[in-house]
């Protein structure tokens, strides 16, 4: 065995495609405003596992360093960033990141990652921000089949505060609510004392799909409920905004629940129709600069560079050309490339090395009376 498990090759397109994605992403975010941010790949566990971000040890890619301190390879970007970000004086920021991440809980231990973090900006401009380069990035990639879905920390949040629940149960209710099963949710709310609790929890399990007509639906149903009536009508502000800036379906799901603790708030995903992938993620994380000591109200997402590479279609590659050359002609050969500037040119010197239905034209570097002349294939016999 050559290569760890989870870790791979690999070759022509599917790096011709990230690298795609890289670049159009850097352009995209460039006319946009962002500034460009790096971390390093080996990062302190400790800025990970605690509890506002909540990573367990266990996914990490991990080791221990000579004073005994563990050291992970970097498993979040926005964790990282939080860090680097640390102390920085800038009061309205907007930042642009790419690069790998690594976890030892999916298929292959590293994944490739575009994203933004957008810090002090009010609310609804940082969130709209988000959505509408997540457009923009789309539209470059020529990726327009996908939905939009919108949710919020603050909904789940507001009944479980309700409930005098363990950490592991709050685990437990969390997983249930993801996974959709109702018989659970109900048991591990009712086993608190709220029958009205458990019952709005189960309800909400259900409380997904087109956005408008869900949110008039909750709108009317939470009437007497500032708190969750406040919500409902900020998530329509978003869909309105996407509504009317695109032809993106965008869907609510009220029950969301957040992966990691230092969501709060606005959380959203981005899905292909095609086949239901994930291809961006991310919403509002204002409590993960406390761990820092920091107060900072911030909302960023990433893409899954991944999964967007595998949709790219064939591009108008440039065309190609063959230059047959050889040992004393090589020079000339590539003083030949400055002519053909918009081509791809490879240079070979027998023609029975390439495939010549691989090429828009095939020229040859011939030499006379000390001269040397470029003909093309048809030009080779009233040349000779």
């Amino acid at each position: 065995m050559l290569l760890p498990i989870g870790s791979q090759d690999d070759f022509g397109k599917t790096v011709a495609n990230r690298n795609y994605v890289f670049e159009a992403f850097r352009k995209v975010t460039t006319f946009r405003g962002y500034e460009e941010i790096s971390t390093p790949v080996v990062e302190y566990a400790s800025i990970f596992t605690n509890q506002h971000v909540g990573m367990p040890l266990q996914s990490l890619m991990k080791w221990f360093n000579n004073e005994g301190e563990i050291e992970v390879l970097r498993p979040d970007w926005t964790t990282a960033i939080a860090r680097a970000l640390t102390n920085h004086s800038k009061s309205h920021e907007k930042w642009a990141y790419q690069g790998s991440i690594f976890r030892n809980n999916k298929l292959g231990v590293e994944s490739r990652q575009v994203g933004i973090e957008v810090i002090n900006f009010p609310n609804f401009h940082g969130e709209s921000e988000c959505l509408l380069m997540a457009r923009n990035f789309l539209e470059e990639l020529a990726i327009n089949h996908y939905v939009i879905e919108l949710g919020h920390t603050g909904i789940f949040e507001y009944f479980i505060n309700q409930l005098n629940l363990s950490n592991e149960e709050l685990k437990a209710l969390q997983i249930a609510m993801h996974d959709k099963r109702k018989d659970r949710v109900h048991q591990l709310a009712e086993q608190n004392g709220k029958e009205h609790i458990a019952s709005e929890l189960v309800v909400l399990i259900d409380a997904f799909g087109p956005s408008e007509e869900v949110l008039n639906e909750y709108e009317i149903r939470w009437r007497n409920y500032p708190i969750l009536l406040k919500i409902v009508h900020h998530l329509k502000k978003l869909a309105k905004l996407l509504n009317e800036s695109s032809k993106v379906p965008v869907i609510v799901d009220l029950g969301m629940v957040k992966k990691l603790p230092y969501y709060s708030g606005i959380i959203f995903r981005g899905f292909l129709e095609k086949n239901g992938s994930t291809c961006f993620s991310g919403g509002r994380y204002d409590r993960l600069y406390a761990q820092f000591g920091e107060d900072k109200n911030a909302v960023g997402l990433g893409f899954d560079v991944d999964v967007l590479a595998e949709q790219l279609s064939i591009f108008n590659k440039p065309k190609k050309i063959c230059v047959i050359a050889s040992d004393d002609s090589l020079s000339y050969a590539e003083e030949i490339r400055k002519d053909y500037h918009n081509y791809i040119v490879e240079v070979f010197y027998d023609e029975e090395m390439i495939n010549k239905d691989d090429f828009q034209k095939v020229i040859y570097i011939l030499q006379k009376d000390g001269k040397y002349k470029v003909v093309e294939n048809e030009d080779m016999y009233r040349f000779n």
